[in-house]
């Protein structure tokens, strides 16, 4: 009999690990309570207030990253905590309790369904919820747009804070850029990694970290910009330098595919470039590999190029495109966004109604407050944040924990000098907690009920527990609830997108193929002398043995050409490539489909962690996301081998074809991929 715990308690039970992240620590500290003892001395204590929350929210959603992408993923948040902010305070203010019930239900209704774009528009879809329950639910003298203002201006300081102080111990270059350096300096370190790797079980999980660098590079490195490329000289070597990343790292995978050991020294030279990124020094010599392998071949031109990026120093292609609206609005309107919208709202909507019933009913005895209900439950209820009978655990926990030790500061400490204190050391320690939801709550708690105790609020310890455990009970019910349509939205769409991406890559390499063959042919035979020059129909070497490749329908719309999310593929190139080299375009594609597929399994992986009720709606999911990665690795590995040969073999074409009959047979009456079997163009 297995003694190990379920998955959603597992989940529960499990911590983040890492090192402190001081620099995020000293932010805290200057951020909420510091902007509250200026509401104190300023006799504006309610704004104070308003703008400490503005902070606190905006130091969980600060992370590590860089300071560019920190503008995005603090500031979209924050604008639309303030538009929230005011539309709360002035329905509040101005409708009956059935009406702002319905108003807020639909606020929950579309930030749900916005919170299926992405991680900053989940964060900003979050902040809407929670500061308009604030904003109806804790009346405040000032009018609305003063308390938008206030809100905004709390967030805009953790943000200059986040901008302006160097990170401790960034002492190469710019500090401006540490961020962006120590994300690339990872790509290299985890090419390195799963180079020791090759050959061994944990070749699995270093390519995931692999891609998982890859993307937190491309994010600290795509942030918003003034500009449209990159204005000085550091952040232009910082991008030639992740653009030479992206060979090695095609090439690491191909060997990781293979299976066979390489020599050590092929993963010395990785390290040498990691360390000369994060020194921003030259790379000096590098160790060349044995080149007794095409993916080994590779390696060595991957290391050769990224010598002379370094040493060049000039700007590079990112390999990245902008979603578009068309893309974004699929999103939204689609299975997994409709799924959210609808969860969030009906939780969000029972919860606000329940809130007012038991305020106008005098439950909360004196007070005038009635936001704690709602707000927990939007933390609560977003999927996205992690499952939800693991969030109701944690979250229960925390309250009661956090309660209960504010309760005691409450009793000793001087006011409001001593819960002055007593937030700004919460803020700090948020950055900490954010690694268990059980703690950062417990922190959040200690945090937000100092602050409305010194807006005038009495102790209110008790009332916040029991409010937290009516929310977790609500959340359940609802959560649990038969929903219109196929449960599962979520995993569908990421999924389908997982297929349609690695569509888009496959179709690209083996055009990729077909036009060496024919170039090749065409080298080979003379113009004059009876030859002829073969028609592009003419393809004998690869249309024997071409496979089958979906046509990856997402939401309805046909993936073609290379199309993902209705935008056309643009011709990524890089600096130092001919105009019709395909390989940037190639290792953009390959960029989406690692991403799309990472983001898939960490839906699959938090659906999976789920109450069985829940769970059961994405059983299959974990074993097509496993063929679609081998699909993904197969078809990298195919064109590392079309680089050095100039062609794909009948062995290569025969393992791809293998891979999307079982990927037919596993997706075959669950639909999970939304994938359709097609002749690709170059089979006709």
């Amino acid at each position: 009999m297995s003694l190990a715990p379920p998955p959603w308690l597992a989940h529960a039970l499990r911590a983040q690990r890492g090192p402190i992240p001081w620099s995020a620590v000293v932010r805290g500290a200057l951020s909420a309570g510091p902007l509250l003892c200026a509401g104190v001395l300023a006799d504006r204590t309610s704004l104070g207030v308003v703008a400490a929350i503005a902070a606190m929210l905006a130091g969980i959603n600060d992370r590590p990253g860089s300071r560019r992408a920190s503008v995005k993923r603090i500031g979209m948040p924050a604008l639309a905590g303030a538009a929230g902010m005011a539309l709360g305070t002035y329905a509040g203010d101005h409708i009956g309790a059935v009406a702002l019930t319905a108003l807020l239900t639909l606020v929950g209704l579309v930030a749900g369904g916005v919170s299926a774009v992405g991680p900053v528009a989940s964060g900003a879809g979050t902040q809407l919820l929670v500061t308009s329950a604030i904003g109806a639910g804790m009346p405040l003298p000032e009018e609305g747009w003063l308390r938008a203002l206030a809100y905004l201006g709390g967030a805009c300081w953790l943000l200059g804070l986040r901008l302006a102080l160097p990170t401790p111990g960034a002492l190469a270059g710019d500090f401006r850029f540490d961020g962006e350096r120590e994300a690339v300096a990872a790509v290299y370190d985890a090419v390195a990694e799963l180079l020791d790797a090759v050959g061994t079980e944990r070749a699995g999980d270093r390519r995931v970290a692999l891609t998982a660098a890859l993307d937190h590079a491309q994010d600290a490195l795509t942030g918003p910009r003034l500009r449209r490329y990159a204005s000085s000289s550091a952040e232009r070597r910082l991008h030639a330098q992740y653009a030479a990343a992206l060979p090695l790292a095609e090439a690491a995978t191909a060997l990781a595919w293979a299976g066979e050991a390489v020599p050590e020294r092929a993963c010395a030279g990785p390290r040498r470039l990691a360390v000369a990124v994060r020194e921003n020094t030259h790379t000096g010599p590098l160790p060349a590999p044995t080149r007794s392998a095409p993916a080994l071949r590779a390696l060595d031109d991957a290391l050769l190029r990224a010598a002379e990026a370094f040493d060049r120093g000039r700007g590079g292609d990112l390999h990245t495109r902008r979603r578009t609206a068309r893309g974004v609005l699929r999103s939204v309107l689609g299975a997994g966004g409709r799924e959210y919208g609808l969860r969030v709202a009906l939780c969000f909507g029972a919860s606000v109604a329940v809130a007012q019933a038991l305020h106008h009913s005098r439950w909360y005895g004196e007070h005038a407050h009635w936001y704690w209900l709602p707000a927990t439950t939007v933390f609560l209820v977003k999927p996205d944040l992690g499952p939800l009978a693991s969030r109701v655990l944690c979250r229960a926990a925390g309250t009661v924990l956090g309660a209960l030790v504010f309760a005691g500061f409450a009793l000793v400490l001087p006011r409001p000098e001593g819960l002055v204190a007593l937030v700004a050391v919460s803020g700090a320690l948020i950055p900490v907690a954010t690694r268990h939801f059980a703690a950062q709550t417990a922190v959040v708690t200690v945090l937000v009920l100092a602050l409305v105790m010194v807006g005038g609020e009495p102790q209110a310890s008790a009332g916040r527990i029991t409010e937290t455990l009516l929310a977790c009970a609500i959340v359940l019910i609802v959560g649990h609830l038969p929903m219109p349509g196929q449960r599962g939205g979520g995993v569908r769409a990421r999924l389908a997108a997982a297929g349609g991406a690695a569509e888009a890559y496959l179709t690209h390499v083996l055009r990729e193929a077909e036009g060496a063959v024919v170039r090749g042919a065409e080298r080979r035979v003379p113009p004059q002398g009876g030859g002829r020059v073969p028609r592009r129909t003419e393809r004998p070497v690869l249309r024997s043995s071409l496979p089958s490749v979906p046509d990856a329908r997402i939401e309805g719309t046909a993936v073609r050409d290379a199309r993902i999310e209705g935008t056309a593929v643009r011709d990524a190139r890089i600096e130092g490539t001919a105009a019709d080299d395909p390989r940037p375009l190639r290792w953009t594609l390959r960029r989406e489909a690692y991403r799309a597929l990472a983001e898939a399994r960490t839906a699959i992986a938090l659906a999976a962690a789920e109450l069985p009720a829940l769970a059961r709606h994405s059983e299959g999911a974990e074993e097509i996301a496993a063929v679609l990665e081998r699909l993904v690795d197969t078809t990298t590995a195919c064109a590392v081998h079309l680089d050095d040969s100039g062609r794909l073999t009948v062995g290569d074409l025969d393992r791809l074809t293998e891979l999307l009959d079982e990927l037919g047979r596993l997706d075959e009456g669950h639909g999970l991929v939304g994938l359709r079997r097609s002749e690709l163009p170059l089979a006709g």
